[in-house]
């Protein structure tokens, strides 16, 4: 997903996710696809008040007076791991009322990408919801009984848990239930494709590519991926290629984030600081 956050909610979605990643990997699977499930359920009462979104995110309220009111609202899961996050939301900035339920939504997709993850059945979920997001684009009928705003008898996940059980992942119908249930304004094929791109995320955060001068022992990719699966909390694949060109040191590549510490990159550094020196 593409979250338009402002400064301040960039700022507390790093703070908020570092937190809740650090939680979800002490948890096994299905531990971890209950704070999902919690986490989708604050986004729904979040989304239904917006005078509840506004008095969570006014910043010149007390952040106690918040935490309890939380603890008023959803006071079925306040002694849960989403709550705990919840809170720690409740006392950071937000540029709009509107984001605190955008990033629970990001980051409740994140957590059950987590749980699967720890199933090993992270492109399973992947596939899954690409064919049923294509499955509905060539059906204009089902696309339209999932496009209904009105109330019917039987809810949209229901049917969806009837198309799909035994079929797919638990957690595949879980998003698409919560997505045609509360699209927060999507249609079904894009909401399906902002979470396939959340998933996909999370498997480029799962491997490192590593810039290396010459080759790398067995024994040392087992220590890098060692280390890099203690600093980030998860497991990391280390892909190594060698260019002869960087002299020496590492260069790591993990999504969008850079360690460079090769020599070319600390020559470099080296020239900006002595070019400010001269100056």
């Amino acid at each position: 997903m593409s979250l338009s956050l402002k400064g301040s909610s960039r700022s507390s979605l790093v703070t908020t996710r570092a937190q809740l990643e650090k939680l979800v990997s002490q948890l096994d699977a299905p531990a971890a696809a209950q704070v999902s499930s919690e986490l989708f359920s604050i986004v729904t009462v979040l989304d239904s008040s917006i005078a509840l979104r506004r008095a969570l995110s006014d910043f010149a309220r007390d952040e106690a007076s918040k935490v309890a009111l939380s603890k008023q609202v959803f006071t079925a899961i306040s002694n849960g791991q989403a709550f705990t996050v919840l809170a720690t939301m409740v006392g950071l900035r937000w540029s709009s009322p509107r984001d605190i339920g955008d990033v629970l939504e990001l980051l409740g997709v994140e957590t059950l990408s987590v749980a699967v993850e720890k199933a090993a059945q992270l492109e399973q979920l992947e596939s899954e919801l690409f064919a049923f997001a294509q499955i509905v684009s060539k059906n204009p009928e089902l696309r339209a009984t999932f496009a209904l705003r009105s109330a019917t008898e039987v809810r949209k996940s229901d049917l969806v848990s009837a198309l799909l059980s035994g079929k797919a992942l638990q957690a595949s119908i879980d998003l698409i239930s919560f997505l045609v249930d509360h699209p927060r304004g999507r249609n079904l094929e894009s909401g399906l494709n902002e979470f396939a791109d959340i998933i996909s995320a999370r498997k480029a955060r799962m491997i490192a590519h590593v810039v290396s001068a010459s080759a790398l022992s067995p024994d040392q990719v087992s220590r890098l991926t060692t280390a890099l699966t203690k600093m980030l909390g998860h497991e990391i694949r280390v892909n190594v290629s060698i260019e002869k060109e960087v002299v020496g040191g590492l260069s790591i590549r993990i999504a969008d984030e850079l360690i460079d510490g090769t020599v070319i990159a600390r020559l470099a550094q080296a020239d900006r600081l002595l070019a400010g020196k001269s100056a």
